[in-house]
């Protein structure tokens, strides 16, 4: 059975623990058997790579690692993070909504 996610890929996301508290970004990836995901611009990292066919120069490259997924809020289309919550709307999908604002997310 899957795991029940308040976020999804593509959702704009806070960070509100950690060293990168406070930085917004768009998900980009999810692992849920680590309950982590990647986030655009946040957690960088820096990478020591080999010279390899794709990259003949090798050298150090940065780029965004995982963070755990309690650390990151959904913001919503005024822009406040806040809780998500499920209901049925109109034609009876679930569909998710911010708390704060009772507005649908559209992911």
């Amino acid at each position: 059975m899957r795991k029940k996610l308040h976020i999804t890929v593509g959702d704009t996301v806070k960070v509100i623990a950690g060293n990168e508290k406070g930085k917004t970004g768009t998900v980009k990836e999810i692992f849920r058997k680590k309950d982590r995901a990647t986030v655009d611009g946040v957690n960088m990292i820096k990478k020591h790579q080999k010279p390899s066919a794709t990259n003949p120069q090798g050298g150090i490259v940065e780029t965004e690692a995982g963070i755990h997924i309690s650390n990151l809020m959904v913001v919503d289309s005024k822009g406040d993070a806040s809780r998500i919550g499920r209901k049925k709307n109109s034609e009876g999908k679930l569909v998710r909504y911010s708390k704060k604002s009772q507005e649908e997310i559209k992911s």
